[in-house]
């Protein structure tokens, strides 16, 4: 299915309304995430502002090796999850059947991300064809490049953690 006509408009729209977006958060949560296989992970990161945790579903954009995921801030560096894992790298990362495996976040820099984005097109032309209309129609700006975080697992053994406490916030992880 191509998007780049009138679907890339509703799905621009879907992107933009919180409940759908974060619709796959909650399958994540009920440890239903390996539905989404490999091409997609949760990643819990820390409210700058706040201290809580937060939670937001990427698409993988690259593995360059066997724990390592590369995600893409498909709005920018205004993002919010982009902006948190700037201000606190330190992050936990459930995809397939790995659930809260610690991780830490780093930015790449622009050629690195635009050389990722460049082979992610090659090697999807319809995926991207399609994510870069509705990207395009979410921002309303051309995308010529997008900011990417790498992602890479720690050593130590996934945990899920606990609830989040009333009133939304959790204790730091370190």
């Amino acid at each position: 299915m191509d998007l780049t006509g009138g679907p890339a408009a509703l799905a621009a729209r879907a992107l933009r309304t919180r409940r759908l977006a974060r619709a796959p958060i909650h399958l994540y949560r009920a440890g239903l995430g390996a539905v989404f296989g490999a091409r997609l992970l949760m990643l819990e990161h820390t409210g700058r502002v706040t201290g809580a945790r937060r939670h937001v579903v990427l698409e993988v954009v690259d593995r360059p090796a066997p724990d390592t995921y590369v995600v893409v801030s498909g709005f920018g560096e205004r993002s919010q999850w982009y902006r948190n894992v700037l201000a606190d790298p330190d992050v936990r990362v459930s995809t397939g059947l790995r659930r809260g495996v610690p991780a830490r976040a780093v930015p790449m820099p622009e050629q690195e991300s635009a050389e990722t984005l460049r082979r992610y097109a090659r090697a999807r032309p319809r995926a991207w064809r399609n994510l870069r209309a509705v990207i395009e129609r979410a921002t309303g700006a051309p995308v010529t490049t997008l900011p990417m975080v790498r992602l890479t697992l720690s050593a130590g053994r996934a945990v899920s953690g606990p609830p989040d406490r009333p009133g939304g916030t959790s204790p730091r992880r370190r």
